[in-house]
């Protein structure tokens, strides 16, 4: 392993451990009623996936894994729930406009660390990583609104908070997409270290 492979194992652990603990002791208020079973059962396995993919994709390969960028990655699933365990959802009035911010900059940040290394057009590196930060913010959206309004067990005016929500992850997407975008490059013509090659390119 590399020197960074303790990160995104430490940030598996304080998530998978205050998961845990939140499924044992679910009559503490701020656990009671947001689905800490379904987190636990989604969100453990969940941050292992793009590792997963990155390391099946270059299996035959000579690179060193983004380590950095796998811990961004999974950085949202541990700010989610460090919010739930500190009771900072239902006790601070803006923090769940803040987290959407957060977690989408966070976690468009290392999807777009991994899938536009080598990529060298900002625009086009820009494009993607908005792009998928706005898809994936659709996404979770409609899986909320199955998980939590569809059945009823979220009071707020559920056509408003979507849209708000949907606004800010496209928001965190594009601080993602110009952090992305302006990370240091190889000078033109350097050539690139096996850190920096694509990583997952067919070649």
């Amino acid at each position: 392993m590399g020197r960074r492979a303790w990160l995104p194992i430490a940030v598996w652990l304080l998530t998978t451990v205050q998961l845990v603990a939140a499924v044992l002791g679910p009559d503490l208020s701020q656990f009671e009623g947001k689905a800490f079973g379904w987190r636990l059962a989604t969100f453990a396995p969940g941050m292992a996936v793009v590792p997963a993919v990155w390391w099946f994709w270059n299996r035959d390969k000579d690179r060193d894994p983004p380590y950095g960028a796998f811990a961004l990655v999974m950085a949202p699933f541990l700010f989610d729930v460090t919010g739930n365990t500190l009771d900072l959802y239902d006790t601070v009035d803006v923090f769940d406009d803040v987290a959407h911010v957060v977690t989408w900059f966070l976690l468009c940040t290392g999807l777009g660390l991994i899938v536009t290394a080598g990529l060298e057009q900002r625009w086009v590196v820009a494009t993607l990583v908005a792009g998928i930060g706005a898809l994936l913010a659709i996404g979770y959206e409609l899986a909320e609104w199955y998980t939590f309004i569809r059945h009823g067990t979220n009071d707020d005016p559920p056509y408003e908070d979507t849209l708000a929500d949907l606004a800010l992850g496209v928001l965190g997407a594009l601080g993602a997409a110009a952090v992305v975008v302006w990370r240091p490059r190889p000078r033109h013509g350097q050539s690139r270290s096996r850190r920096d090659s694509r990583p997952f390119s067919a070649g």
